[in-house]
């Protein structure tokens, strides 16, 4: 018999791991009254107050009297999120790797944990009602274009008396690149208005949604994805003016262009019944618009000793979080979705 050698292994401590960034929205957690405020409850009570102005005062009467109106706007939790991850303890001795679940919770953290975040925080924002959000096609915009654009949102923010100390802007690297290769470009040519916010953060496109479906988790469907659009047939029994009807071909809706409408035909007509995401341009938030907080977050290895049915390690981790925008503040977040 011939012999057979096999030769040995040897195991590296490089990883090769997926391409993907932290968390981008970091920058607008609350802070620490935030902490005690969220403690017990499932939902929080922010305190809103307005006075009267000033009136005048006469040497025979005095003081005017005003009105002090104080009231509370209540904000749900309403990000609670988990999974558990296990692997047999021979696959972890036999893969030759003792700190696996050390380096798989790194992996979730950064591959899924912080995109998710970031994609919830964005489309919970952009999704308030009330934020002005505007589509725009920036796709094939210049430097000038953007600039101006954002020339706009700042100086309406300011004739709203936005605070401008704390003003973020999220952007698509894209078109912060296209705005960074023209100032180099063209040191000569303004750009002042970049300095009107107090930090720019770049949000990769995949996670700057305006809207996103959180996947359950049945039929091996994990995390997060761009909300689809859904279309019903429509109840309408006469044409309705500036509402888009579709028809339907297999699975695919057409828009009905305005000439073709039929109202003999709109027993075939679907309409719009939840709208999709849209891919966002950029982002501006004035921090203290926004309330986002995380009350609970457990992570935690078992260890195969702690498992009554499985010799196995567990990853368990959980978060339970809060993000929302206060009521009168909406005038510090400005949306910008593209018309895709």
């Amino acid at each position: 018999m011939a012999n057979s050698i096999e030769f040995a292994k040897s195991y590296t401590g490089i990883l090769d791991e997926v391409y993907q960034r932290a968390a981008v929205s970091n920058c607008l957690n609350s802070g620490g009254r935030m902490v005690r405020a969220g403690r017990n409850a499932k939902e929080i009570l922010i305190p809103k107050i307005e006075v009267t102005g000033l009136g005048d005062y006469t040497r025979n009467v005095g003081y005017k009297t005003g009105s002090i109106t104080w009231s509370y706007e209540t904000h749900t939790f309403t990000y609670d999120r988990a999974i558990r991850l296990f692997a047999d303890v021979m696959d972890v001795e036999e893969g030759g790797i003792v700190d696996c679940f050390v380096q798989a919770g790194a992996e979730l953290q950064r591959t899924q944990v912080a995109p998710e975040g970031d994609a919830f925080t964005f489309s919970e924002i952009a999704s308030t009602e009330g934020v002005t959000m505007e589509s725009e096609d920036l796709s094939s915009a210049d430097a000038e274009d953007l600039l101006a654009a954002l020339r706009t949102v700042t100086s309406d923010m300011d004739e709203r008396q936005v605070s401008t100390g704390s003003r973020i802007l999220f952007i698509t690297p894209t078109l912060n690149g296209v705005i960074q290769d023209f100032s180099y470009a063209n040191p000569n040519r303004s750009n002042r208005v970049m300095e009107r916010f107090s930090r720019v953060v770049e949000v990769p496109q995949v996670r700057f949604y305006s809207a996103i479906d959180l996947l359950s988790g049945d039929d091996d469907q994990f995390g997060y994805q761009k909300r689809a659009q859904t279309y019903k047939k429509t109840s309408d029994v006469a044409l309705v003016d500036g509402k888009t009807y579709y028809t339907k071909s297999g699975d695919v809706y057409t828009p009905v262009a305005t000439a073709d409408l039929d109202v003999d035909d709109i027993g075939t007509y679907y309409e719009v019944d939840v709208a999709g995401g849209k891919d966002l341009n950029f982002m501006v938030v004035e921090k203290s618009a926004i309330i986002k907080y995380a009350k609970h977050v457990a992570s935690r290895i078992f260890s195969p000793d702690e498992l009554e049915s499985l010799d196995s390690y567990m990853l368990k981790y959980r978060r339970y979080a809060i993000c929302s925008v206060l009521e009168n503040k909406l005038d510090g977040v400005y949306v910008s979705a593209s018309t895709s």
